[in-house]
């Protein structure tokens, strides 16, 4: 496991980021096995842990907390808010009211002091982004919070809330967390140059695009059921040209794969993981199978011509189905307000 810093932080993590959005009702029920996840993560080198207050309505921040008693001293923890927590219409977004708020629970379900990496989820275009600063910066004041972040932000918006902190005097986005990987490549073009003249941490997250680069999306066979296609129709559905195209890529990459020894969720972690604004890639396993699968991504290099070869099937800078870029600043809003 190699270990990088964490933009100009001076945190280090580990290339792999242990996802816990599987963790709890959405995903695995059962904590024991869970922790069990969460504890091999660590044993294998994973220093860095990933979760929401959303996920899994706060069960998954209480997993975390269980698994990391006794060794929280040594992992770097974070956890994100945001997209909409219930029905109340200001359970949601990034006003300073939320945010406050939010905080509290989060420490509490974590059974922690603090928080390492507080990450604004999706910018909420209702509310003045020094409000925001303002209220993360207070956090960071008191202690309740070592750094904040934020999760798939425009490059444009990236630069905008690093001019507002330097022009208000607040503490700065110091990650961005968007998703990546090699069916969805379109932060290549702006998002990923402007994190490294930011000198910001990059964790990203979907390295197997929901699924699609596990291998069991092949030209020919039966496909296979996912539960987030049901949750994600567009995404899925194969009478949709821009999804055909999407299975060919896969089965093309697969075959890659395994010409060059690896296994597809090998080379599709390990793609991520080598791009140099990359600072850690976001695996989420759901079960201890999922979790062995993808470990050994790491420390894996991908030579020059393989990664040509990639490029011949998914260009740099392009994402084959738009949706993939994964942009639900729409969620935050009320249903009235939608559009």
């Amino acid at each position: 496991m190699d270990y990088r810093p964490l933009g100009r932080t001076g945190i280090t993590v580990s290339e792999l980021c242990l996802g816990a959005m599987m963790f709890g009702g959405a995903g695995n029920p059962d904590h024991d096995d869970s922790i069990r996840i969460i504890h091999r993560a660590l044993d294998a080198g994973i220093n860095f842990v990933d979760t929401a207050d959303i996920y899994s309505a706060g069960e998954s921040e209480e997993i975390v907390g269980q698994a990391l008693k006794g060794r929280r001293d040594h992992v770097v923890l974070a956890t994100k808010v945001g997209l909409p927590y219930d029905d109340d219409p200001n359970h949601r977004g990034t006003s300073r009211r939320w945010i406050v708020e939010s905080v509290e629970r989060s420490l509490r379900r974590l059974g922690t002091d603090w928080i390492d990496l507080y990450q604004i989820h999706r910018l909420d275009p209702a509310v003045d982004i020094d409000e925001t600063l303002g209220a993360l910066s207070d956090l960071v004041a008191q202690g309740k919070i070592r750094a904040f972040g934020a999760s798939t932000v425009p490059a444009s918006e990236i630069v905008e809330a690093q001019w507002v902190a330097e022009r208000r005097g607040r503490e700065r986005f110091r990650t961005e967390q968007p998703p990546y990987s090699i069916l969805a490549r379109a932060i290549e073009n702006d998002v990923l140059p402007t994190t490294r003249r930011h000198g910001m941490g990059v964790l990203t997250y979907s390295p197997l695009a929901m699924g699609w680069l596990t291998g069991r999306y092949r030209l020919g066979a039966d496909q296979p059921e996912s539960g987030r296609a049901g949750r994600f129709p567009a995404r899925f559905d194969l009478g949709l040209e821009v999804n055909q195209r999407k299975l060919a890529a896969a089965d093309a990459l697969a075959k890659l794969a395994e010409s060059a020894g690896l296994t597809l969720i090998e080379l599709a972690i390990a793609f991520v993981v080598r791009h140099p604004a990359v600072t850690s890639a976001i695996i989420g396993p759901r079960t201890m199978e999922h979790l062995e699968s993808q470990l050994p991504a790491a420390g894996i290099a991908l030579s020059d011509d393989l990664l040509d070869r990639i490029d011949e099937i998914v260009p740099p800078g392009v994402t084959i189905h738009p949706e993939d870029n994964m942009s639900f600043t729409d969620a935050l809003a009320p249903a009235s307000r939608r559009r």
